[in-house]
């Protein structure tokens, strides 16, 4: 008899374990607002010469391709990005006449979240939060060259909609930023 009720209280106290609402503390949580697994070089019709900037920034002097990157931003402003093979694009003829083509030749770059918000007007406004600029290996694609590692905190304004990460040089000229 102490056996049953012994076996009956464990099944209970375990169903109670299992079945009982869960509770999740908002505060303990840093949800991601923008997460993403590509990004695209800047192509030639973003380029400074053709004066199409994006945000208020400017593309870089010539074409770029990027080939892997991933990164993720979260509420809180923890961005932290992994980019490999930001190059100058191999395809185009003012790159190659350069003898540029699939290398970097910049040592750092920088990242640069870029929101549209309000302002303390109540007016839509486009905040450009950049990070410090982080080392990256210069030299063609196939040697290494392009990839750099961010990791950073911003303070992003709040709210920060339609986020958009750029991959920008301490001027402020991006060479990649989030899409396909």
């Amino acid at each position: 008899m102490k056996r049953t009720f012994l076996t009956a209280g464990l099944i209970i106290l375990l169903l109670g374990l299992f079945f009982a609402p869960t509770t999740y503390s908002v505060s303990a949580r840093d949800p991601k607002i923008l997460e993403f697994n590509t990004m695209v070089g800047v192509p030639k019709a973003y380029t400074v010469a053709m004066n199409v900037p994006i945000r208020g920034i400017n593309g870089a002097g010539l074409p770029w391709i990027v080939n892997g990157a991933t990164g993720e931003l979260s509420a809180s402003g923890k961005l932290e990005i992994m980019v490999t093979g930001l190059v100058f694009d191999p395809n185009d003829p003012t790159v190659i006449a350069r003898d540029l083509a699939n290398k970097n030749t910049i040592t750092a770059f920088e990242a640069v979240v870029s929101c549209r918000t309000v302002d303390s007007s109540g007016i839509a406004a486009v905040v450009n939060v950049p990070t410090n600029t982080f080392p990256a290996t210069t030299g063609l694609a196939s040697d290494g060259g392009g990839n750099v590692k961010i990791e950073a905190q911003l303070s992003l304004p709040k709210p920060c909609i339609a986020p958009i990460v750029f991959i920008a040089n301490s001027a402020g000229a991006w060479f990649a930023a989030t899409g396909d």
